[in-house]
Parts: structure tokens; sequence; C-alpha cells
């Protein structure tokens, strides 16, 4: 059954930090679960992810790739479900005003790479949708038109979901293997373009089936059964890098 309250924390809050992976505070000998396993089937947010302690986020690898975390004391080894959907977010630079359209960046380059570089690549990489979220100038809070109104939105990933639902038996994000190649029909265009990225942009083989299943829902989303190239190439945008100019 899907968690109802999503596992919320901030970096300041350090007891936390210590449950995050093993829910005893005092590192006790037998294992329990930490928020990563209380997660399970919910949602895991992290908020100033740069702020949490490296070895804390690299514990995210393990449960990102697999659905589990392993926890191993003095006593006791246990296994854990840990299957949730992963959100983060962060500053693009200590001050935090890095690209705004307004005010200045105080932020050397140094530090702006430092910053962004607390993030490790391996831990990225498991990140399906990296996305910039600009700030909002005045004119466009006050007088923007209108969000498409929550219920429609719901309704279209409903009907994605259940799409994939009935071609598979299960959500885009669990397919493997072979199945990703089943599934995730490219028409030729498609297929050049995604290639293409991949040696362009570095990727590893973890991020080119990552990316295939990302544009595998943006089509579900659209209706369609065989990814196009614009299907792709959403996919391929939704997977910004972090950038320090």
């Amino acid at each position: 059954m899907m968690q109802k309250m999503a596992h919320l924390h901030t970096p300041l809050d350090i007891p936390a930090i210590v449950a995050f992976i093993d829910g005893n505070y005092s590192g006790g000998g037998t294992p329990r679960p930490g928020e990563i396993s209380l997660a399970h089937h919910g949602v895991l947010f992290l908020d100033e992810l740069p702020e949490f302690e490296r070895r804390v986020l690299e514990v995210l690898r393990e449960p990102l790739e697999t659905g589990r975390i392993t926890i191993s004391r003095a006593m006791a080894q246990a296994d854990f479900p840990a299957r949730f959907q992963f959100v983060a977010a962060m500053n693009p630079c200590p001050c935090g005003y890095l690209g705004h359209p307004t005010r200045m960046c105080r932020c050397t380059l140094d530090q702006i790479q430092r910053y962004q570089a607390r993030i490790s690549g391996p831990l990225l990489d498991r990140v399906d949708l990296q996305i910039e979220v600009p700030a909002q100038g005045q004119q466009e809070i006050f007088e923007g038109p209108p969000g498409e109104p929550s219920d429609a939105v719901r309704a279209r990933a409903v009907a994605a979901r259940e799409r994939q639902t009935a071609r598979q038996g299960m959500p885009n994000s669990e397919l493997a293997g072979r199945s990703i190649d089943t599934h995730c029909p490219l028409n030729n265009e498609a297929r050049t373009l995604l290639r293409g990225a991949m040696q362009k942009l570095g990727w590893s083989t973890r991020a080119y089936f990552r990316v295939l299943k990302v544009a595998r829902t943006i089509a579900d989303l659209d209706g369609a059964e065989v990814l196009t190239a614009s299907h792709v190439a959403e996919a391929i945008q939704y997977r910004r890098v972090l950038r320090t100019a």
C-alpha cells in the first residue's frame, strides 16, 4: 500500500541523518529500519541536498538501484525493503543566486564547483529527472497564466500508469534487461538521437536505459506505443547536469 505521507528531511535534522540508514540512533547491536526503509512505497524528500554528509548520500545508491538496503551490525545483518520515489532539492550555488535574473551571485567559480561536487556522479546517474527551476519574476507571479488543474494532471498520469500495467504488468521504472527492448520500441530517428546523445554526453549504460524508460513514460502520457524522436528529446532534456556558469 502506498504511504500517504512523504518522509521529509532537512540537513539540520541531525538525528534524522543518524537514523537515515539505521533506525538505531546510538548504533545498537540489532539492525532496525531507518528512514530509507520507512519510505518504502512512498516518497523520500531531501531538501538542501549538498548539505547532507557525503556518506549518507552515497548510501542511497544501493536502494535506488535494487530497491533494498542492507544494514550490518556487530551482532547481525539485515536486509530491508527500500523501493521509494526519491525527490531532492538544492540551490545552484552556496549563496543560491547563480543564474538569478536580478540578484548577483556572490560565489567564486571554485566555491560553485566544490558545492556541486558534493553530489557524486554515481548518485546523479541514478536520478532520472534533473530539472532547473528558475526564479519567477514579479510579473509572472502576479500576472502569469494559471497552471493546469491538478485533476487533469492526475487523470493523465493514471491513464499512463494503466497503460503500462496492461502492456507489461509493471510500471516502466521496474523494466529491466530484455523487457526494456521489448516494451520500449524506438523508431529510426529516435534510436539515432538517443545513441548520439549517449556518445556526446558520455552517459553510462545505466543512464542510457534510464533515459529510455523515461522516454517510454513520456510516450505513454502521449498515448503512443512507439517512441519517437520527440519523446527521446524530452527525456534527454530532463537529464540535465549541474552547471557552473
